[in-house]
């Protein structure tokens, strides 16, 4: 019970929407929100067939590990060909353990782990005089992420750079009108404010012309956040990577993470730096074989990315499958799940954030105490005893009040144990 309401019981009510052959609604996010108004990720219905068989969030948890995993194999591939077996191994399993990865899979789910292996596959196609191939691969990014379709773009302008003028120019031209139909008019239309929700992050009109003009000059390397976010990312290639124009395809996602006012964007935190992770060790092999042709330092390059590679491991969550408390299992969980089995299927739920993906795949669940959870549920539960770091959205003064509130207001207590506190709506 580590995982989230936001993201993974989002994304698991958005994937069962799909499975049980609606468009996508995702309850945590609003009564019957429509899931595509807020992000055009159509690439998470290929998920439906197999939650029909298995419908639990590990489904969507292991796919992005394995999604991960397929990245690995080009990338480690195409090491192989031009530097050759040791190296590969080095640079593959850096880029493995790399932090960006490292911190996506310690944050549950995300719909742009889809874009992982389609970049390494488009990358490594592209630095192999394979243009066709790179935009093929490329192309289905349009898919996966609104913004995406602005790396496609890129793509397509080093195509067209490298004389493949007219396949890179139409790659280039497709990227920017499916980002621009996507945020200008397909998710206006779906969306109930009528608007693409996410331009309040990147306008910046709110603080008038001299913020806007800021925050697109100077703000793109303030506060230090984001020249560390930057730094980190080029790190575990020894900022070799410079020197690969694979590298511009990064520039979009950079762009509109340093641009935007969400301090969340800026850092190393969850998934938001997956997507540069196989760019920048694509750019590393590029590099790389240039370099080798010039001087034959590969091997000093290649031992001091796994030195930094090893050194950042124990800052990001991987580090934590080597910590015993790892592994211990938390008597709580059982009686977490024994109260669980109380509530029937299809039942309107309110519950804590971490409770929520024990929830989704059976009930109409929603975040207990959030002001765009559907009123009055049938059921509550709340887990008491979260830590204050992990609490959200009400710290405990405020889930004691809602609680002392609901019990006031039609709900009788079912059951109180261990911290996990189960009310249900008395009959009328």
């Amino acid at each position: 019970m580590l995982s989230n309401s936001y993201d993974l019981g989002i994304f698991e009510q958005t994937i069962r929407s799909y499975a049980e052959g609606r468009l996508p609604v995702a309850e945590l996010r609003g009564p019957d929100f429509p899931v595509l108004g807020e992000h055009f990720s159509p690439v998470l219905a290929v998920l439906a067939p197999v939650y029909m068989v298995w419908p639990s969030p590990d489904v969507l948890l292991i796919v992005q590990a394995l999604l991960i995993a397929v990245s690995v194999v080009p990338l480690t591939r195409w090491a192989y060909r031009v530097l050759g077996s040791a190296a590969a191994a080095v640079v593959g399993v850096s880029y493995g353990l790399s932090w960006g990865i490292a911190s996506a899979v310690g944050f549950d789910f995300h719909e742009v782990a889809f874009a992982v292996p389609l970049l390494a596959c488009a990358l490594t196609a592209l630095a192999n005089d394979r243009p066709r191939g790179a935009v093929l691969w490329a192309l289905p990014l349009v898919l996966v992420k609104e913004d995406l379709g602005l790396t496609v773009a890129v793509i397509g302008v080093i195509v067209a750079c490298r004389g493949q003028r007219r396949i890179g120019v139409s790659a280039a031209v497709l990227g920017v009108v499916a980002t621009l139909t996507q945020m200008l008019v397909f998710m206006p239309a779906v969306a109930s404010t009528g608007s693409y929700y996410h331009f309040s992050w990147l306008d910046g009109s709110e603080g008038g012309a001299a913020d806007f003009v800021y925050r697109y000059t100077v703000g793109l390397i303030t506060p230090q956040a984001k020249v560390s976010t930057l730094i980190l990312v080029l790190a575990p290639t020894l900022f070799l990577a410079l020197r690969s124009p694979l590298l511009w395809v990064m520039l979009p996602t950079l762009l509109w993470r340093f641009v935007s006012n969400l301090v969340t964007h800026w850092g190393t935190f969850g998934h938001y730096s997956l997507v540069l992770m196989p760019i920048v060790f694509a750019a590393f092999i590029d590099a790389l074989s240039r370099r080798r042709s010039i001087d034959g330092s590969v091997r000093r390059y290649v031992m001091g990315s796994a030195a930094v590679s090893l050194l950042l491991l124990p800052h990001f969550p991987f580090w934590q499958m080597v910590q015993t408390e790892t592994w211990r299992d938390d008597p709580r969980v059982a009686v977490a799940r024994s109260l669980m089995k109380r509530i029937p299927d299809d039942a309107a739920v309110q519950a804590s954030s971490q409770l929520v993906p024990q929830l989704t795949a059976r009930t109409e669940v929603s975040l207990f105490g959030y002001h765009v959870s559907r009123p009055d549920p049938e059921w509550i539960m709340v887990d008491t005893w979260v830590p204050h770091h992990r609490r959200w959205p009400l710290d405990a003064v405020r889930e004691k009040a809602a609680l002392d509130y609901a019990r006031a207001h039609g709900y009788e207590t079912v059951i109180d144990r261990e911290g996990f506190v189960l009310l249900r709506r008395s009959p009328a």
